[in-house]
């Protein structure tokens, strides 16, 4: 039986799930540590994410070491680790991400990059494989489907990603960590959206100490 295609997200209470555009291309090279730009946008996006970075499961899968919080935070991060087989991102989701993650990449499933360019396989320690994927994010989502089996599909990100599968009404289901932060403006992950295709029906919601967990069923309209 086929898993489910979702995606999990943190939000900001108005609506926003990064701050602006990365302000310079190569965003984590050292010399760019000083850039006024750079840490603002670090600052933001380490406020956004605040709830994970204390979790005993974001500790163990970035090999930070032991120890970290248990709870349903940490419950909610392991369970969407568990449940999912494959992963689809965009391709500015990967250039980012290639500069920033550990030389074990912390997915340890296939992950299939939707690109317009061709790329051999790139294989991590730990399980990541990343394929690229040049014929639209239909065929991309067909791969990853195969690849997790039993298990679910995460659209991983970035925004326009995510927002393309939910316009074609491919994903099933999606969950928004509601932060309490204001960012007033950055990217909203919903401007943009069919609402003309997409219903939605209210799965779940759990608060904890931090942050809300809130789970969607997404419905043709």
């Amino acid at each position: 039986m086929a898993g489910k295609v979702f995606f999990s997200v943190t939000m900001s209470l108005d609506g926003f799930i990064a701050p602006d555009s990365v302000p310079v291309d190569d965003f984590f090279a050292p010399d760019k540590r000083d850039d006024p730009d750079v840490q603002r946008w670090m600052a933001q996006w380490t406020e956004l994410q605040q709830w994970a970075f204390p979790l005993r499961f974001f500790r163990e899968n970035l090999k930070l070491g032991e120890g970290g919080e248990e709870g349903r935070d940490n419950d909610i991060a392991r369970e969407t680790f568990e449940r999912t087989g494959a992963s689809v991102m965009g391709r500015r989701m990967f250039d980012l991400g290639e500069q920033a993650w550990p030389e074990e990449a912390p997915f340890h499933t296939p992950v299939f990059v939707v690109t317009h360019t061709k790329r051999d396989p790139w294989e991590r320690p730990g399980g990541t494989t990343f394929h690229f994927v040049n014929d639209g994010i239909e065929h991309a989502l067909d791969q990853a489907r195969k690849a997790a089996g039993d298990r679910d599909v995460r659209i991983a990100g970035g925004g326009a990603t995510i927002l393309e599968y939910l316009n074609a009404g491919l994903v099933d289901e999606f969950s928004i960590t509601l932060s309490p932060v204001l960012f007033g403006a950055g990217a909203r992950l919903f401007d943009g959206v069919d609402a003309t295709r997409v219903a939605l029906e209210p799965v779940r919601a759990e608060p904890s100490s931090r942050v809300t967990h809130l789970t969607y069923a997404v419905r043709p309209r």
